[in-house]
């Protein structure tokens, strides 16, 4: 009985002794209590890559080119300002945004329109050289040079895709090619022909033809050619490299024609297998590819060398001619008084000869 007393007296004990202890605990040390805080960064993103500084150093150069037949609008594209006087603006545009016009107007980028004078053009280099009021022109283009650029290089275009009212549009990509050669028929009837062309990947769009092709200094290095494009084509735009524009314009300034050679034949293509029946001319077997003689000019070039119809030629200089319009290509890039052997096929033989280039104004 002695021990249960004990027991139930330890029991009690321990609860006031434990209580009393918490109690202490208590005053003496405070619980704390943590709030739990969350920090928002706020993050700034800046774009390395933009290329406003460089369309706000062309944008005001860039200009669209309105082309009227008696009094009607027949159709618009783009341009820009590449050098100015005291009195006058010069524009480089397209040959076939101006073909045919009775008359053309300039409107610069805020919208004032003023007549242009049309200097010269020249449809195989499509382009053409325009000159404005001094009271039009907003600014001045830098010319660049595309020889320096490389595959994946930033490019951009500023032009007049549609109409007026999208006038100043700017598209953006990369150079997806350098010396693509493309065959363009000539709107005059005069066959096919070929152009070494710049390829991007940048919109280029109705009316954004004789615009410029811009690299990220702000630099014109190509003028823009809708003319180039296949309409099926999505994603590949063509234009001509700045140097081959420049080497014409100083010409085109003074309303001369551009004179190239000529070595005075008619020529089909081989695969031309029904003009080819209509002018009395069967081709050997072994032939898959240049460019058939089909008529030679008296006292030509290509007479005084031997030439002959239905002769084959082959190559001009070693550079194979795959048809008319790559003979034409590789006779463009020599000058008149120049000299170029030529290898072609004759019954199946092949030939060689001189010839000295003779000049005609086009």
């Amino acid at each position: 009985m002695k021990q249960k007393i004990v027991y139930i007296v330890v029991v009690i004990l321990s609860f006031f002794i434990g209580i009393s202890g918490t109690l202490v605990v208590t005053q003496l040390f405070p619980l704390k209590m943590e709030a739990v805080e969350k920090t928002v960064k706020t993050v700034s993103i800046t774009e390395a890559d933009s290329i406003k500084e460089a369309v706000y150093k062309i944008y005001n150069a860039v200009v669209v080119i309105e082309s009227y037949r008696n009094g009607r609008q027949t159709g618009s594209g783009s341009g820009f300002v590449y050098k100015k006087n005291n009195q006058e603006g010069f524009v480089i545009t397209n040959h076939h945004v101006i073909e045919g016009a009775t008359s053309v107007k300039v409107v610069n980028m805020e919208g004032e329109s003023v007549e242009a004078k049309v200097l010269g053009s020249d449809e195989y280099a499509d382009i053409a050289v325009l000159s404005m009021d001094i009271s039009g022109v907003m600014d001045v283009a830098e010319i660049g040079d595309s020889s320096k650029l490389e595959l994946g290089d930033t490019l951009f275009t500023v032009g007049t895709p549609v109409g007026n009212a999208y006038r100043g549009t700017v598209t953006k990509g990369i150079l997806s090619g350098k010396d693509r050669t493309v065959s363009v028929e000539s709107s005059s009837g005069n066959g096919s022909y070929m152009m070494s062309v710049l390829q991007t990947d940048a919109a280029i769009n109705p009316g954004n033809s004789g615009g410029p092709l811009v690299n990220i200094n702000g630099e014109v290095i190509g003028v823009n050619s809708l003319k180039l494009v296949e309409d099926e084509i999505e994603g590949m735009g063509f234009a001509i490299p700045i140097e081959l524009v420049m080497a014409s314009v100083e010409k085109l300034e003074k309303g001369e024609k551009i004179e190239r050679p000529v070595v005075g034949v008619s020529l089909l293509d081989v695969s031309n297998s029904y003009a080819l029946y209509r002018n009395r001319i069967t081709l050997h077997k072994s032939i898959t590819y240049g460019a058939v003689i089909i008529n030679v000019e008296p006292n030509s070039v290509a007479e005084k060398a031997g030439l002959q119809q239905g002769d084959v030629i082959l190559k001009v200089n070693e550079n194979k001619i795959e048809d008319v319009a790559h003979f034409r290509y590789n006779l463009y890039k020599y000058s008149i008084g120049d000299k170029i052997k030529v290898i072609y096929n004759r019954n199946g033989e092949e030939k060689e000869t001189t010839l000295t280039l003779n000049q005609k104004a086009e």
